[in-house]
């Protein structure tokens, strides 16, 4: 075993020293302290906003085993990122052409963690995964409720984590004890935030506030406020006709906010400083899985 993850590691070495020729990429995480806020929803309608906006875009289903960006835009995919593990699928063969001619990877369902997989299939994951970092601008990891083990591996190893919180009282401590969970295990992250589900703009704005207050005085660090998204009967009509909302109704006031938060990351137009942290997913995915 000590000689296969010290092949690996050269590997990893070897592939890490050629990022010169990679493209402007960004990988990035995006979770919530808590189920039923809408994140995969978000996930789905920044993916496909960022990609109307002209950028390549990747969006990967990570809540392995209830995944539902199928079902969010209508589609069913031959193949999901268990296959690639259980099966020798290949990524050109899981990337499937989802709404609007969306790249994206399905959850699936058999696969719990990674722990057990062996070093053969993380040499193939990296270098696979390498590939793909030149030939999107964004990669989005849709990561499922909460965090485990085995998610926070892939979640510290991002460029950029957007947290998806509501105004709620559970919603919100959820989300800062996420934040808190993250920053003592990688205090360099960006963490970004966004309020779904706001009632008025008073109650977005007063959201974000008291949390960038909280995770400043706690965590000594700036929270990236990206905007919030009203709670919109549009939202929920869309879901129910398997259509993202933002081309559902491009004039509802969800799309209208989801356009400004996708312009606003895509730009990066932040007064908040924050660390560039990009370019390191796969050196440090292979720290996570592999040194264990």
């Amino acid at each position: 075993m000590t000689d296969q993850a010290s092949i690996l590691r050269k590997k990893i070495e070897q592939l890490n020293s050629n990022r010169k020729n990679q493209s402007n990429h960004k990988t990035l995480a995006i979770i919530s302290g808590k189920g039923g806020v809408g994140k995969s929803n978000f996930s789905l309608n920044f993916a496909l906003t960022l990609q109307k906006r002209g950028y390549r875009t990747l969006l990967i289903d990570m809540d392995i085993g209830m995944g539902n960006i199928d079902i969010l835009m209508g589609t069913q995919s031959r193949f999901t990122i268990v296959d690639f593990f259980r099966n020798n699928i290949g990524f050109e063969h899981i990337i499937t052409k989802g709404f609007k001619g969306l790249d994206y990877i399905a959850g699936g369902s058999g696969l719990s963690d990674f722990v057990d997989i062996e070093d053969t299939k993380l040499d193939s994951f990296f270098q696979h995964f390498h590939v793909l970092l030149s030939q999107y601008d964004f990669i989005l990891l849709d990561m499922g409720a909460g965090i485990s083990t085995d998610s926070l591996k892939f979640i510290l190893s991002v460029d950029d984590c957007i947290v998806i919180t509501t105004p709620e009282p559970t919603s919100i401590t959820d989300a800062y004890a996420a934040m808190k969970f993250i920053h003592t295990r990688n205090n360099t992250l960006p963490l970004y935030l966004v309020v779904n589900r706001t009632i008025t703009k008073k109650d977005g704005v007063e959201t974000l506030q008291k949390l960038r207050q909280v995770v400043k005085q706690f965590l000594h660090r700036d929270l990236i406020n990206l905007g919030y998204i009203p709670d919109d009967p549009n939202v929920a009509q869309a879901v129910r006709k398997q259509i993202p909302f933002v081309f559902f109704n491009e004039k509802s006031e969800a799309a209208k906010a989801l356009r400004e938060i996708a312009d606003r990351y895509g730009k990066q137009q932040f007064t908040e400083s924050h660390p560039d942290n990009r370019h390191s997913f796969v050196s440090k995915l292979k720290k996570f899985l592999i040194e264990r």
